[in-house]
């Protein structure tokens, strides 16, 4: 594990992956939380706010420079993260500290960085990530939570949470997902290996937990709604698994709302050695 004085931010243009740094540059990752209902997406518009425009404004201004960053997953509007992994290189010299605690008084308070860390040249936040894990969160009850708007989606008709965990467990393995991709995905393959998938409950809280190599357009959401459709009842436990078989779109359940879908994890070989953290977000008890 990278020792405190290791984990510095710095600023300017990326590198393509794979290539060589020039000499006096050096590769920055760090962990990005946001509330994602503030924000048309993670990627830069042309037309409306974004995290990604949020982030590079805060570190060009410490920099006194332009700053380039890549993601780990570019997140859709409403779509909320507690760890997102961002890199960018930089020939700007600056203390820990400084980096840090700069960028953040620079942001909105809604987007906070967690932790900055050097990386060797090779490091990309999206390439050499290994898996991405998702949570979406589900207020199960009969009225409307007062609190946490937009950062909880609600189902007032009762979940059985035992029966979608059973369901989920269909979607595993290496598999065709269009059944769960939009219509607009623009993957080039629809294949995605799903290495976890569980259902849980909390109280009035429905948590399910996704673990795969990468995810397409709104398949979290896709999902999810399914999910709930089993879980009132008003769908078989197999029916997932019949769906993921079927490679149709146009089968599948109503898209879940993107209130309560958060980016908790992003992992990546040991090599790297990224800082532990909790996956959040902070306001459950996970």
């Amino acid at each position: 594990m990278p020792t405190s004085s290791q984990w510095v931010y710095s600023s300017n243009c990326l590198i393509p992956a794979g290539e060589a740094l020039p000499a006096g540059v050096r590769r920055f990752a760090a962990a990005v939380e946001y509330r994602g209902d503030r924000f048309s997406g993670w990627q830069r518009q042309s037309h409306s706010p974004s995290v990604q425009q949020a982030v590079e404004s805060a570190l060009s201004r410490i920099a006194n420079q332009p700053v380039t960053v890549a993601c780990a997953g570019r997140t859709d509007t409403g779509v909320h993260a507690t760890n997102q992994v961002i890199h960018f290189d930089t020939d700007a010299q600056r203390t820990p500290r400084n980096w840090l605690l700069g960028a953040n008084t620079q942001l909105p308070d809604c987007v906070r960085l967690h932790w900055v860390g050097e990386m060797p040249g090779d490091f990309h936040s999206r390439f050499r990530a290994t898996a991405r894990t998702y949570r979406y969160l589900i207020s199960n009850e009969p009225v409307r939570p007062a609190l946490f708007k937009g950062l909880l989606t609600w189902c007032k008709s009762p979940l059985d949470e035992a029966r979608m965990h059973r369901a989920a467990q269909g979607l595993l393995g290496e598999n065709d997902f269009t059944s769960f991709r939009a219509a607009g995905c623009q993957s080039r393959s629809p294949n995605r290996f799903m290495e976890a998938i569980s259902v849980y409950r909390q109280g009035a809280l429905v948590v399910i937990e996704l673990t795969a190599n990468a995810f397409l357009h709104h398949m979290v959401r896709n999902i999810a709604g399914v999910l709930m459709a089993v879980g009132r009842g008003e769908r078989p436990v197999e029916w997932p698994a019949a769906l993921l078989a079927a490679r149709d779109r146009a089968a599948g359940e109503v898209t879940a709302p993107a209130d309560g879908l958060y980016l908790v994890s992003v992992r990546y070989p040991d090599q790297y050695s990224l800082p532990e953290f909790s996956p959040g977000p902070a306001f459950i008890p996970l």
